[in-house]
C-alpha cells in the first residue's frame, strides 16, 4: 500500500528467466525510469524495505539442486546487488514496517526470520506441511501471517520468535485457520476501526474475514468465478478482487457494531482491461494497478472505472507489482539513460560463495539483546496495557506478552545472581566449619605455607 499524496513509481518484474530483470516505470507517463538486470521473482518476492531497497528472492531453475538465493539493490544508487543464499529457495517475503526483520516462506513449508540490520538467521522453523504461498506482518508487527498451499493460516506472535530462550525446530503458534477449501490466493491486514482483522481469498472463490486477535470468521463472501489476487483500497473502505479470466471486482466494506465485516456492496469493476487471469494487484498513490497473465499492466482511474495507462511487459507474465516513492530513486530524467548503463556494466560476483549477506543500517539503536528493544517499566506497560484493552487493540495482547517475557528475563537473571551468591556462602561456610572442625590441621597448614616462603621468597623482574 502507498503512500498517498505522494508521487509513486510502480516496480514489476517476472519469474520466467533471470534476464528479464525488474523494470521501474512511472505509472503516469509509462516511462521506463530504471531497469534492473538480473531477476525472477515468485509472487510476493518482491518487496521494498523502508523505501530504500528492494528484496527480492528468486525463483530456482527447474532441475536445479541446492540451496536459493536473494538479491538486494538499493534504489537510490546503481551498483551490483548484494547477495544471500538461504539453505532452500525462498518464495514470498515480507518486512516489518521499520525494517528490522525480515521473513520468508519456502517451497518446503519452512519458515525463516531474519534480522535486517545483521543479516542474522534469527529463527528457522517448518510452519506448514504444504509450499508456503504468502507471509505478511500485521499492521502493528505484533505478529506474523503465513498462508500455504491447503488454503491454512497460521498465526504466529513476534515476541515469541523473538524470545532467545525458545530455540528448536518447532515455535509456538497462536492458531490456525482452516476454513478455505482450495490454495489461497490473497492475505491481507487491516486495522479497522476497533479491532484487527485479516482477509484471504482463495481458488474456491471464498472472501473470508479473519479477527486477529481470536481467529472467529467476522464475514464472508463467494465469487461464481476463481479469486486469483485481492488487494484493499487505502482508505480500507473497498476491497478489490482479481479473477481467474481476467475480471476485476470492487466490494464495499462496511463494520457492524458486533465486531462483524459485511460486503455493503459488490459490483463489476472491470470487464475488458485484460485477456487472462490476474496475477497482481497494487495501489500507487489513489489509482488501482492490475496485471495479468496476457503481459499487460493497467493502471484504472478509481472514480470512472476508466483505463489512463497500458503499458506492455514483453519479458513474462507479471508475478510482482510494488509501489515505490520516486524520491527514492533520485534520478533525474538528464542522466537517466547514463545509470542504465552504468547498471548492465556492473560485473557479478565470480566466486558466488564469497558474497555476503544483506546488511543495512539499523532504523533504531539495537542494544546487546535485540529482544529488549522497546521494553519499558513493568508499571508502566500495565497501565498501557490496562488502556489499551478498552480499545480492543492487538497492541493490548501484544504487550501482555512483552510483559511476561520481561518478567521472566528478569526472574532468570535473578536467579543466576541468588546461585552464584548461593555457591559464594555454601564455600565460605565450609571454610569456616573446617576451621572449627580441625584447628591445629588448619595451623600446620599455614606453618608449613610461611616456612616455604621463607626458603622461595617472590621476586618480580
Amino acid at each position: 500500500m502507498s503512500n498517498v499524496g505522494e508521487t509513486m513509481a510502480l516496480a514489476v518484474c517476472s519469474d520466467k528467466n533471470m534476464g528479464s530483470g525488474i523494470t521501474i516505470w512511472d505509472p503516469k507517463t509509462g516511462e521506463t525510469l530504471l531497469h534492473i538486470p538480473t531477476c525472477a521473482s515468485p509472487s510476493y518476492g518482491l518487496i521494498s524495505l523502508r523505501n530504500e531497497f528492494l528484496v527480492a528472492s528468486q525463483t530456482r531453475k527447474e532441475g536445479s539442486v541446492g540451496g536459493g538465493s536473494m538479491f538486494v539493490w538499493s534504489l537510490s544508487k546503481p551498483q551490483s546487488p548484494l547477495r544471500s543464499y538461504p539453505l532452500e529457495p525462498i518464495g514470498p517475503l515480507a518486512s516489518t514496517k521499520d525494517g528490522a526483520y525480515l521473513a520468508g516462506g519456502a517451497h518446503s513449508g519452512n519458515i525463516h526470520l531474519w534480522e535486517v540490520g545483521s543479516g542474522k538467521l534469527l529463527k528457522l522453523w517448518s510452519g506448514h506441511h504444504k509450499p508456503i504461498k504468502f507471509i505478511l506482518f500485521s499492521w502493528d508487527d505484533s505478529f506474523l501471517i503465513t498462508g500455504s498451499a491447503d488454503g491454512m493460516i497460521c498465526v504466529w506472535s513476534m515476541i515469541s520468535l523473538l524470545d532467545v530462550e525458545l530455540v528448536g525446530s518447532a515455535q509456538p503458534i497462536l492458531y490456525c485457520l482452516m476454513e478455505h477449501k482450495s490454495s489461497l490466493t490473497g492475505l491481507i491486514t487491516m486495522s479497522g476501526y476497533s479491532m484487527s482483522m485479516i482477509i484471504s481469498s482463495s481458488l474456491d472463490g471464498s472472501l473470508k474475514f479473519w479477527d486477529l486477535m481470536s481467529g472467529m470468521i467476522r464475514g464472508t463472501q463467494g465469487h461464481v468465478e476463481g479469486i486469483t489476487e485481492i488487494v484493499l483500497h487505502p482508505t480500507e473502505q473497498f476491497l478489490f478482487s482479481g479473477t481467474v479470466d481476467g475480471k476485476i471486482f470492487a466490494s464495499r466494506l462496511e463494520f457492524g457494531l458486533d465486531n462483524c465485516i459485511t460486503i455493503k456492496e459488490s459490483q463489476l469493476f472491470a470487464s475488458t482491461g485484460h485477456k487472462g487471469a490476474i496475477t497482481a494487484l497494487a495501489f500507487s498513490q489513489m489509482d488501482l494497478v492490475s496485471a495479468s497473465e496476457d503481459c499487460t499492466v493497467c493502471i484504472w482511474d478509481i472514480d470512472s472505472q476508466r483505463i489512463i495507462q497500458k503499458l506492455d511487459h514483453k519479458k513474462g507474465r507479471i508475478t510482482n507489482l510494488v509501489a515505490v516513492p520516486r524520491s527514492s530513486l533520485l534520478i533525474s530524467t538528464s542522466n537517466r539513460k547514463r545509470v542504465l548503463k552504468q547498471f548492465d556494466k556492473y560485473p557479478q560476483p565470480a566466486n558466488l560463495s564469497t558474497s555476503t549477506i544483506p546488511l543495512f543500517p539499523s532504523s533504531r539503536p539495537l542494544g546487546e539483546n535485540p529482544n529488549l528493544v522497546g521494553f519499558t517499566s513493568a508499571g508502566s506497560l500495565n497501565q498501557q496495557i490496562f488502556d489499551m484493552k478498552t480499545e480492543g487493540t492487538s497492541a493490548a495482547i501484544q504487550m501482555k506478552v512483552d510483559t511476561r517475557l520481561q518478567s521472566r528475563m528478569w526472574a532468570s537473571r535473578m536467579t543466576k545472581q541468588v546461585m552464584e551468591m548461593n555457591n559464594h556462602l555454601q564455600s565460605k561456610l565450609l571454610d569456616m566449619m573446617q576451621t572449627r572442625l580441625f584447628p591445629k590441621k588448619r595451623k600446620d597448614q599455614r606453618d608449613r605455607v610461611a616456612r616455604t616462603r621463607e626458603k622461595h621468597p617472590l621476586s618480580f623482574h
